[in-house]
């Protein structure tokens, strides 16, 4: 197992939706297990394959690190069966480091997922694990933090992200 260097905004990986899995092979199985390694080292709670540059629907979720008790989650091509209720959630993102913001967010989630063993899996979920699924599947189809807030907020982001690699910092 090896870690993977995260892209960071703006990269184009990034931006783009992700191509389905289309074989849970040894391949995959040695990018899950460096997707793992790098979340754990950088540390996060989760990890989808566009942010190592791999443009794969892939992602790994472990919310344990913030006092849940859950497996690992790893999920192949996931889609939304359901959402439902609007939550608020201060959320970061390894791909736009030192960086928050609040983003809203469906309350509940249905997902189903292929997972490494490529068993069909259903799940729902609320709370961070709710938060969690949408923020890598966000990732996924190529959204960021940045595009579920508003405009203003955006831009602001923005001014100050250029302004900071102006400068350097």
């Amino acid at each position: 197992m090896s870690v993977l260097e995260i892209r960071k905004y703006p990269a184009k990986v990034l931006k783009q939706k992700a191509a389905p899995v289309t074989a849970i092979d040894a391949e995959l199985q040695r990018l899950i297990d460096d997707m793992t390694e790098t979340m754990y080292a950088a540390p996060g709670v989760g990890l989808a394959a566009p942010q190592v540059g791999v443009s794969k629907r892939l992602a790994v979720i472990d919310i344990s690190t913030k006092g849940a008790k859950m497996p690992l989650l790893v999920l192949i091509n996931p889609v939304f069966l359901q959402r439902e209720g609007a939550i608020e959630f201060e959320e970061g993102c390894l791909s736009l480091p030192e960086y928050t913001a609040k983003v809203e967010r469906a309350e509940k989630v249905a997902v189903r997922f292929y997972d490494r063993s490529g068993k069909e899996i259903e799940l729902e979920a609320d709370g961070l694990l709710a938060v969690a699924l949408q923020h890598e599947i966000d990732h996924l189809d190529g959204y960021l933090i940045i595009d579920r807030i508003s405009p203003i907020k955006r831009e602001f982001f923005k001014k100050k992200f250029a302004k900071a690699r102006k400068t350097g910092k």
